[in-house]
């Protein structure tokens, strides 16, 4: 899998591997963010609650923006199938605390693209880059205990649980335990076969 990074004027790091293109997050994309966060079921277990309309997907376009821009940054990539332009999903490391060198990771994928493995893919990718551009020795993720195909790709890239946290989330109008999980430079292996 090629990790090659390229630089834009903007500075954002572009990404590719062998199927997908990881690039900025754009106002062009709002109706695919739309689409993807405005999918009650598939937001069902990720932990917000549906956008409703274009003005909300366009709010958290410069959300993601403006991750760059906070104390403790994160950078979310727009995830696109080389050769079939346009967003399929988001990847992202955020809440970088670069004196602990740790972050978060989160992830969507539409339910379309789902069950190819480009989650896998994007995912090592990013991760790959953090651990090298970021310095990062621990990635957190918190998920819902019912949200199978994200544990799935979770373990396959070798994060190890560390627990439930008990009511961690709230959407929907209730609380939800999250699952922990952590993956450690020294356990990283890059494999997105």
């Amino acid at each position: 899998m090629s990790q090659d990074r390229q630089l834009p004027s903007n500075g954002f790091p572009v990404l590719e591997t062998k199927r997908l293109h990881l690039r900025e997050v754009t106002a062009a994309d709002a109706s695919a963010v739309l689409a993807i966060h405005g999918d009650v079921e598939l937001m069902r277990l990720f932990g917000n609650d549906p956008i409703t309309d274009l003005a909300g997907a366009e709010a958290l376009i410069r959300t993601f923006a403006s991750w760059r821009l906070l104390a403790n940054p994160g950078t979310r990539w727009a995830i696109e199938i080389r050769g079939s332009p346009g967003l399929v999903g988001t990847c992202g490391l955020f809440g970088w605390n670069r004196t602990w060198r740790k972050c978060i990771v989160g992830y969507e994928l539409a339910t379309h693209a789902q069950g190819n493995g480009y989650m896998h893919e994007a995912l090592a990718t990013a991760l790959s880059w953090g651990f090298r551009e970021m310095g990062l020795n621990r990635v957190e993720a918190q998920l819902h205990p019912g949200n199978a195909p994200s544990l799935r790709v979770l373990r396959r890239l070798h994060f190890a649980e560390e627990g439930r946290l008990r009511q961690g989330g709230y959407w929907a109008g209730q609380f939800h335990d999250l699952l922990q999980y952590s993956l450690l430079r020294e356990d990283w292996v890059a494999d997105a076969s």
